[in-house]
């Protein structure tokens, strides 16, 4: 790609291509839909109604963040291949959670919460290792924060609900 450079709300993208922009701005518009949708059916009751439906968009705009990002680090494979990683991660964590939930798995509540929490965790993570740099405070911090303070936080809130969550105590709740 070269060394142009965009920087759009002081998040240099590396590169000038429209075809990379456009694909860029439909990647952090569905990262978006991504934290709020996610955010919504995590903090929803778990009965139909909200967290199913924001689980549905949340899942689908995941993929999507998947195939973009897919893109993205293919064109600077040896500058992103960590982000393809991070995203191929967390898309298949989230596969794991909506197959668990759909196909009423054994154990299914206990791995729903930990695939779909771990999908969010991931697709934080890759946010910060990403644009950590470019960010107020975040800037101030070491790269390994990028990578570790999202799970820092991420993981103990999985394992609570692992732990309190009255559907994780159920005998594989219908």
């Amino acid at each position: 790609m070269g060394d142009v450079t965009t920087t759009i709300a002081g998040i240099e993208i590396p590169s000038a291509n429209p075809v990379f922009l456009t694909v860029v701005a439909v990647h952090v518009l569905l990262g978006l839909a991504c934290v709020v949708t996610g955010a919504i059916a995590m903090l929803s009751g778990k009965h139909a109604g909200h967290h199913p439906r924001n689980g549905i968009i949340y899942f689908w705009c995941l993929a999507g963040v998947f195939l973009t990002a897919t893109s993205l680090a293919a064109v600077r494979w040896t500058h992103d291949y960590h982000l393809f990683v991070l995203g191929a991660l967390a898309f298949a964590a989230a596969c794991l959670g909506r197959q668990a939930r759909r196909n009423r798995w054994s154990h299914w509540v206990r791995l729903h919460i930990a695939g779909m929490g771990a999908s969010y965790v991931l697709l934080l993570i890759a946010f910060y290792v990403d644009n950590g740099k470019s960010l107020p405070l975040w800037k101030e911090f070491p790269a390994f924060v990028y990578w570790l303070l999202p799970a820092a936080i991420g993981i103990p809130l999985i394992v609570y609900a692992l732990l309190w969550h009255p559907l994780a105590h159920r005998p594989d709740p219908s």
